[in-house]
């Protein structure tokens, strides 16, 4: 009796599910709820950022025929390497390998070490940028509104002294509402925010190929599901001092047309060609100095020396910008 009692097993155990079932995936995990028209709206909203705003400056600079065909060219690069990067969202086995949920997941999985710290360095370096370049978009805007307003107010070319705006005010306000909408949580989750997105995406864009073409014609030529709302006393200050921090930049720094094209040279070949290359290259054991393996090579170095080539020119557009530019004064 007393071996038997010493010998008593309570078996305890959680069903999480079936794998593979209608509510888990194939890993446990609950099934994902995407489908193609919620896929297309992140697509879309990441795709067509701020950056399409200063698309139109970029095209004047390159010109008529050599704008169009850079840009041609750079969709095709971005394509290319997407499809190597999908071609990384499992590892081993394309069918039953492990998924990577995110992009370090699969710099992790394929290439890891010291790798996985410059992946992450490199996408948090992307994401400040981001956020002071949105900064700036948000106030050039709204300082848009404003001129526009006073100048019909006060009458064309006469009003000009009395409308000119500061962007401060705005940047300021801008900051306080993302402090407010990044405590939270789960905010990337909601479906319908990224339809919004991207329907406000097309409408700035299409608006912009309307002023575009007026122009031209004028000068005679050519659902998610969100968790209970949990305060984490390090989440909120943390993205508090991110996002003061930003917003302090960006009025230090309010050139939208340079700054966004240093962001575009500093995320492109790191995030958008090196990692996906190598990850492919990795994933499919492409023999070294293999033809194949040569190419995608040379892809990267190519992409690397644009890149280089743009950030230097931001930067020296940043320069000839701050000899004319007292801090914290900037008006429109």
């Amino acid at each position: 009796m007393g071996d038997n009692k010493n010998r008593q097993v309570f078996d305890l155990s959680i069903d999480l599910g079936p794998v593979g079932s209608k509510c888990y995936d194939d890993d446990g995990r609950l099934k994902r709820t995407g489908t193609v028209w919620t896929a297309s709206a992140h697509i879309i909203t990441a795709v067509i950022g701020s950056g399409v705003l200063s698309l139109a400056w970029a095209t004047a600079q390159l010109g008529w025929v050599a704008g169009p065909t850079v840009m041609f060219l750079f969709s095709f690069v971005t394509y290319y390497t997407s499809t190597l990067l999908a071609a990384c969202y499992r590892s081993g086995d394309p069918i039953t390998g492990k998924r990577n949920y995110t992009y370090m997941d699969a710099v992790r999985s394929n290439l890891g070490g010291f790798k996985v710290k410059i992946c992450g360095w490199v996408q948090y370096l992307n994401l400040f940028g981001v956020a002071v370049g949105y900064t700036i978009a948000s106030a050039v805007s709204m300082m848009a509104i404003n001129r526009a307003g006073c100048f019909h107010s006060h009458g064309g070319e006469h009003g000009n002294d009395k409308c000119e705006v500061n962007s401060n005010p705005y940047m300021i306000a801008f900051g306080v509402i993302q402090i407010i909408f990044s405590q939270i949580p789960n905010f990337d989750q909601l479906w319908w925010l990224s339809a919004l997105a991207a329907v406000m995406s097309f409408t700035y864009s299409s608006i912009g190929l309307g002023l575009g073409i007026a122009k031209v014609v004028e000068n005679g030529k050519f659902m998610g599901r969100c968790k209970p709302f949990n305060m984490s006393v390090f989440r909120m200050v943390w993205r508090t001092l991110f996002v003061i921090l930003t917003t302090v930049i960006s009025m230090l720094l309010p050139f939208f047309n340079d700054v966004v094209g240093l962001l575009g040279a500093l995320g492109f070949w790191p995030l958008t060609v090196y990692f996906p290359v190598e990850m492919y290259i990795a994933q499919k054991k492409i023999p070294k100095w293999s033809t194949r393996w040569i190419c995608l090579q040379i892809l990267s170095m190519a992409c690397l020396v644009i890149t280089i080539a743009a950030a230097i020119g931001s930067i020296a557009g940043v320069v000839i910008d701050l000899k004319t530019y007292k801090p914290f004064s900037m008006s429109s």
